[in-house]
């Protein structure tokens, strides 16, 4: 391909919109467009990534004995209903009515569509296990569509349902999935950790992110640094304590704390740590209200708060039910005396002793409090964020945090939606059996997005080889005659020999060509010039590093090949 033939409107200065660095690179090396908050058109350079990982996808998925189909967009309400999902998945689902007002959502993901498919086509375990994927357009309407193709309303993403007879066959298909998106962010040149991740408003028992490190990413990893276990900062597990304080109760005794609201205000004021005081916040979780308490210097997880409490998520309360509920403004709550509320609090509070609390009072505080004696609470559990340096829930070490990029779930779901929809397969003694179902997930755009986070640097992108858009860049440096006769040759034999190649015959400067073909990123650069010609060589730079090797123009094809076999993890 001739870059005169190709669409690719590079930008000098960064985009002012954009807040990671792959979104900033992505517009200025002329990848994507924005057409509305969270809705991009990819151009022809970013749609060539997507297919190249597509394809990676495909074959890995293929490979799994997954079966490719194409379900709509559309969906109908009455499948959604059938799930009681039209109603909990909230305001992300795009939902419209068509003109014999029949209510329809776009798809954000297909386990309705596909079960339902599944009970009327299969009847016996015969025909199991079984495994469908497809590649498709999602579109999910998020409260704060950013970061590009990070989180977008509009989105590609590959999507898998398993199906099994029993159990035991459910958790083979699950494994076999893992190890095919182990297979496939592997071969996509990136670096990556599978963790424990919640299941959200997908649903199911068991599930796992993959997670591409890179200090930009939106999700805090947590893994032990002696042993196999890492999970997302949602999913984390925090140990209940190992000793508890031994100290003699003292006094309760109420304090004055003038406009004191905050830990650190009422810390500093006290002169004691974070980890004396016992927050006290509360919570709308549906048309309940709940007090959490929580040690000064933790931070309340609401996904494992929402979990316990079996809701879809939870809302700190605002000032006006926190004036009703406790008789005081915000930064005074505590857990004396609170009424109309269930009191549940962290592990970590049940070993603590002689804890600063609110008073349920304007600029007061407790001194001295200790549960039990003063205040109960109904229930005990892990409530929190993980910490650095937290013990390891199940292996020696500790937890260590690191940022990370969700590019793919895999999530083992029972018979959340076979229940529902009565999706059931005659066992081999002629009974009906519920199927177990699996669901993987892939953004494949957030995909590209996430390489670019962790491949880059201060001049551009820096692809890795499989799903770079070329893999090999020819740049003419002047427009003389041998020269581009050179690169003509150059570019067909190349062609012929089955590279993928973008020649850059604009009659540029130099220095544009360069600096546009380190901000595309492609990994090798070809620079044909009057000067090197001259001494019988082209030039070779390899993106990642800058180095560069002399050779002969009728040696390039046999040079390239030997670069290839060195670089491409895939061995295609």
């Amino acid at each position: 391909m001739k870059t005169s033939q190709l669409l690719i409107p590079t930008l000098r200065d960064d985009p002012g919109e954009a807040e990671t660095v792959s979104h900033r690179l992505m517009v200025r090396a002329g990848l994507i467009r924005k057409v509305a908050a969270g809705i991009y058109t990819y151009l022809p350079l970013g749609l060539r990534v997507i297919r190249k990982i597509e394809q990676i996808i495909r074959e890995e998925m293929n490979r799994a004995g997954a079966q490719e189909l194409l379900m709509p967009i559309a969906s109908p309400a009455e499948l959604w209903k059938e799930t009681a999902r039209w109603d909990y998945y909230g305001k992300e689902l795009f939902r419209f009515k068509d003109r014999h007002e029949r209510d329809f959502c776009l798809g954000p993901t297909h386990e309705e569509i596909i079960t339902d498919l599944f009970r009327r086509e299969v009847r016996s375990y015969r025909q199991l296990p079984l495994n469908f994927y497809q590649i498709q357009t999602k579109f999910r309407d998020e409260i704060r569509p950013r970061f590009g193709l990070m989180r977008g309303r509009e989105f590609i993403m590959k999507d898998a349902y398993s199906f099994d007879i029993d159990e035991a066959g459910a958790k083979i298909s699950y494994q076999n999935m893992y190890d095919a998106y182990t297979r496939i962010f592997t071969r996509c040149g990136l670096t990556f950790r599978a963790v424990e991740a919640d299941t959200g408003l997908i649903g199911g028992d068991v599930s796992h992110e993959f997670m591409v490190l890179a200090e930009t990413g939106e999700a805090t990893v947590a893994y032990s640094t002696e042993g196999s276990y890492a999970a997302n900062l949602e999913r984390a597990e925090a140990c209940p304590p190992t000793a508890i304080d031994a100290s003699a109760l003292l006094p309760l005794t109420p304090v004055k704390t003038p406009q004191r609201q905050t830990v650190e205000e009422v810390t500093a004021f006290l002169q004691i740590t974070p980890r004396q005081l016992v927050k006290t916040l509360l919570y709308r979780a549906g048309a309940e209200s709940v007090a959490v308490l929580i040690r000064g210097d933790h931070e309340v997880n609401e996904v494992k708060l929402a979990r316990l409490l079996k809701v879809t998520d939870v809302v700190l309360a605002d000032p006006e039910t926190v004036q009703r509920l406790t008789g005081c403004p915000l930064g005074f709550a505590g857990p004396i005396g609170l009424q109309q509320v269930r009191i549940l609090a962290d592990w970590a509070v049940q070993g603590m002793k002689n804890v600063v609390i609110g008073a349920n009072k304007a600029d007061t505080h407790y001194q001295n409090a200790n549960l039990d004696r003063d205040f109960t609470v109904e229930q005990f559990a892990d409530l929190r964020n993980v910490q650095a340096g937290d013990p390891s829930p199940r292996d020696p070490g500790v937890l260590t945090l690191a940022k990370g990029i969700e590019v793919g779930q895999v999530f083992l779901l029972g018979t959340k939606y076979s229940q529902k929809m009565n999706a059931t397969i005659l066992d081999e003694q002629g009974k009906e059996r519920i199927a177990i179902m699996g669901c993987y997930g892939i953004g494949v755009g957030r995909t590209a997005a996430a390489a670019i986070e962790q491949h880059h640097d201060d001049k551009g992108i820096i692809w890795p080889f499989p799903i770079a858009p070329f893999h090999l860049h020819l740049l003419t440096v002047s427009q003389s005659e041998k020269t581009t006769e050179t690169a003509a040759r150059l570019y067909s034999e190349l062609a012929t020999a089955g590279f993928d190649v973008l020649w850059d015959d604009r009659p540029d400067r130099a220095g544009v060509k360069f600096n546009d073909a380190d901000l595309i990123g492609i990994p090798f650069q070809i620079i044909i010039g009057d000067k090197g010609l001259a001494d019988g060589i082209v030039e070779i730079k390899i993106r990642k590093g800058g180095n560069k090797s002399r050779i002969a123009p009728d040696d390039l094809v046999a040079h390239v090949r030997k670069l290839f076999l060195k670089t491409d993890p895939s061995g295609a």
